[in-house]
């Protein structure tokens, strides 16, 4: 389907058979740590109808710098590719990293959250910037 996908070593898969309720860039330094570049790139999904899999699929928690609530990060702990973040702040939502999606041909975020964060030489469409209610952030 349109949200399916997998790691790079292709050991952790993964299936949403809803449709997306939001694309997102975040700009959160934690992002930005986790990816190793300057923003992630993510799918909001009710996180009912995200099912993942795999023997290499890891969790690492961490307290958001920014919201001080955890989130739990999926990852492959084979390739190292992240997976999904599960925020505590959005208790019904997935978040995809995008990058894993199998088909990434129809992405267009439509909102950029914790601009605040952006990397200086980061153009930000003003269009586009935002955040989430209550500060809560994507990614």
């Amino acid at each position: 389907g349109k949200l399916d996908g997998s790691c790079l070593c292709g050991s952790v898969t993964y299936r949403c058979d809803a449709e997306p309720l939001v694309t997102a860039i975040c700009h959160c330094t934690d992002c930005q740590k986790q990816t190793g570049t300057s923003f992630s790139i993510v799918v909001a999904v009710p996180r009912e109808a995200f099912e993942v899999s795999g023997d290499t699929l890891a969790t690492f928690q961490t307290i958001g710098t920014d919201t001080k609530l955890p989130v739990d990060r999926r990852f492959c702990s084979a390739c190292g590719s992240p997976i999904a973040s599960l925020p505590e702040a959005m208790p019904g939502i997935a978040l995809i990293k995008a990058g894993t999606l199998e088909d990434r041909s129809w992405l267009r975020p439509e909102i950029e959250a914790w601009c605040s964060s952006a990397q200086p030489w980061i153009e930000l469409d003003e269009e586009r910037r935002g955040c989430f209610p209550r500060g809560v952030p994507t990614g």
